[in-house]
């Protein structure tokens, strides 16, 4: 394949999924990994899209993230559904984390009358959605706060690092691939997710049907690290199978 076709291709693919990454080009076309760099480096300096590290991202879909506003609004009936299927695996006894995602505080509306559970997270929206609950205990994690809403920063991070641990955690990201795993485009809050994974037993990833193949600049976690991968997506066959060598358990709505 010419370096030509290879790039026209790579744009489509830009325009498909927002973003690619290096070590699936170079698979993909069958060229070493620095002839994709190469290829990149090239459509970088025309302008048709920005290189991060192990990939590169569409303009458009170059910022950190979609804004709390935007993101509150997307998909929100499949985010209550995803939310109702996760609650089944919170018990009474449980301290489970919540992340700053969407999908998430669904979750927080969704356990608001349940009893004997501990809620940690970094979330101004669920700790403001659950205020109140006095069945539930809920703790912040402290930190910076963010124009998201959510506590980031050291502070955050040494502090869940050094004084809480859940037996859950409850978290989404920016998109997940099979081969790269789970993918963020916020550092900070990944950093946060990353402090969480050390400290708790069991993760629930919860991922809507349109986060399935999309790219974030970040590697927060491969996919053996979760253990329950909640989505209303139909995945094929190659993403069960890599779910099962992986000891994913997979859980549709």
């Amino acid at each position: 394949m010419f370096a030509l076709e290879r790039q026209k291709r790579i744009m489509e693919q830009l325009e498909q999924q927002g973003g690619v990454l290096v070590n699936e080009l170079s698979r993909q076309f069958g060229v070493t990994e620095e002839t994709v760099r190469r290829d990149l480096e090239k459509l970088e300096n025309q302008g048709m899209l920005l290189r991060t590290h192990g990939g590169a991202v569409a303009y458009e879909e170059s910022t950190a993230e979609l804004s709390l506003d935007v993101r509150k609004k997307k998909n929100v009936p499949v985010k209550e559904e995803l939310a109702k299927v996760a609650q089944q695996f919170i018990l009474p006894g449980d301290t489970i984390f919540l992340d700053s995602s969407t999908t998430t505080f669904c979750l927080a509306k969704r356990i608001k009358q349940m009893s004997g559970v501990t809620v940690i997270t970094n979330s101004l929206r669920v700790l403001n959605e659950l205020s109140g609950c006095d069945k539930l205990k809920v703790i912040s994690v402290g930190g910076v706060l963010s124009a998201n809403l959510s506590f980031v920063g050291g502070i955050t991070e040494d502090n869940i690092l050094q004084n809480f641990f859940a037996t859950k955690m409850f978290f989404s990201s920016k998109g997940v691939t099979r081969d790269a795993g789970i993918l963020d485009s916020n550092e900070q809050e990944s950093h946060i997710k990353s402090a969480v994974f050390r400290n708790c037993k069991q993760k629930f990833y919860i991922c809507d049907d349109t986060k399935i193949g999309q790219v974030g600049f970040i590697k927060l976690a491969p996919l053996e690290e979760i253990d329950t991968f909640i989505t209303n997506a139909a995945l094929d066959q190659q993403w069960q199978d890599t779910l099962q060598e992986c000891g994913v358990k997979l859980v549709t709505e």
